[in-house]
């Protein structure tokens, strides 16, 4: 089995459940799916704005990214998840901020609920180095 690395930072939320934010192994890195919460504060961030909520989501994964040993432009693949496909256009403006050069393989889904009630998650796989 290769060796796997617990990647925690205080730049982005802390786990709400039995999960990490993210786990190294084998040269890549499995990012938890990131909502909008503030991480000095624990709130949540937009108050059902999904511009809002997006921007922080994306902060929050950058800064778990950065935390081991990636970024966005190591982002091999994102899955998306919104609370109602209608905010595909505005979630979709603001990633493409994100990633403008080279972006990653994406899903994009509408789920019945996500944590807390909020309109997006964003998890990602990236490389390492």
């Amino acid at each position: 089995m290769a060796d796997r690395e617990i990647v925690h930072t205080d730049r982005a939320p802390a786990a709400i459940g039995p999960y990490s934010q993210a786990v190294k192994a084998g040269g890549f890195l499995y990012c938890s799916g990131q909502i909008p919460l503030d991480p000095a504060t624990g709130e949540l961030v937009g108050d059902g704005d999904v511009a809002q909520e997006t921007v922080q989501v994306l902060d929050n994964l950058k800064a778990v990214l950065e935390e081991g040993g990636s970024s966005l432009a190591g982002v091999l693949r994102c899955e998306v998840f919104l609370a109602d496909l209608a905010d595909f256009g505005t979630v979709n403006e603001i990633y493409g901020r994100y990633f403008a050069d080279g972006p990653p393989a994406r899903i994009t889904v509408q789920v019945a609920r996500l944590p807390k009630d909020v309109r997006v998650e964003i998890a990602a796989i990236a490389l390492v180095g």
